[in-house]
């Protein structure tokens, strides 16, 4: 299996080849959805090879400035990325609302022809990256699978020219299809600004990890719980713990059965802290608390 930086790197080299394929074949035929897929895709490129870099940096092991090492350069990347769509969407838009008042012809056999092959490529892309879990890896699948919807639709608009000669379909396409890549766009960022306020990942519920805890033996309570994660893939976890009574000699015993079922919930960076007695309201960065009563 392909590692994560030989994804992104692979679906960079891809969607820059295919975009310099689609800035000709834009201006063989005259099609306005193809240049304006040519401009998104080359921000894609901009933005893959970024993150390609970010993620060859990422890899590099913390030091004592960076304790945590560097694997949020990936949420950084995925916001330049972000940028980079919103601002090439809007220039788009601005190119094809005039069209839909005068249309102009446009080689629709041409069109046909790219939009097959840019189903394959984009694609082919998007699967590569899904094999990822990362925050970076999932805001650039989007952006794939978002081409690779667009040129479907495209490959049937330009069927659509090549019998009927509805040339409007060309900006009407442009258009929906930038609506909806900037819809993906503001979701994602949604999720990249909820890992930098270090919000509780969405695959985890918080109250099943409080049962999971409160089941160990010896456990009495847990509070102070704080949950996030690094980049959206490795989650981390906080917490204080009040043993029953008569367990005060088995705390590396709890502490390690703890971590241990954590682990089947996808939580890898455990740390737990032990109490002999529950701490009052002047615990700082409440979490809430559990009593096993």
């Amino acid at each position: 299996m392909r590692t994560r930086e030989e994804r992104v790197r692979l679906a960079a080299l891809l969607n820059f080849g295919f975009t310099l394929l689609e800035l000709v074949g834009g201006l063989l035929t005259n099609s306005l959805a193809l240049l304006a897929d040519a401009l998104h895709d080359l921000g894609d490129s901009i933005a893959l090879f970024i993150s390609w870099l970010a993620e060859r940096k990422a890899r590099k092991p913390a030091d004592t400035r960076h304790t945590y090492g560097f694997y949020r350069l990936s949420l950084l990347s995925s916001i330049f990325a972000a940028l980079v769509l919103i601002a090439g969407s809007l220039f788009i838009l601005s190119e094809a609302i005039p069209r839909l008042f005068e249309p102009e012809p446009v080689l629709a056999e041409g069109v046909l022809a790219l939009a097959v092959l840019g189903v394959v490529i984009n694609g082919y892309g998007y699967v590569r990256l899904r094999e990822g879990m990362s925050q970076n890896e999932k805001v650039l699948s989007w952006h794939l699978l978002e081409d690779a919807l667009g040129w479907v639709a495209l490959l049937v608009g330009s069927a659509a020219m090549t019998v009927w000669k509805l040339y409007i379909i060309d900006p009407l396409l442009t258009v929906g299809f930038t609506m909806l890549v900037l819809v993906g766009v503001v979701r994602n960022l949604g999720e990249v600004y909820d890992i930098l306020l270090e919000g509780v990942p969405p695959h985890i519920d918080v109250e099943k990890v409080r049962e999971v805890i409160l089941s160990v033996e010896g456990v009495r309570e847990v509070h102070d719980l704080h949950i996030w994660s690094l980049e959206g893939e490795t989650d981390l976890l906080t917490a204080h713990i009040v043993l029953e009574e008569g367990y005060e000699g088995k705390r590396e015993e709890v502490r390690r059965e703890i971590k241990e079922r954590l682990r089947e919930l996808h939580i890898e960076h455990v740390t737990v802290e032990i109490e002999g007695r529950r701490c009052g309201e002047e615990c700082p960065f409440r979490g809430g608390d559990s009593r096993g009563e």
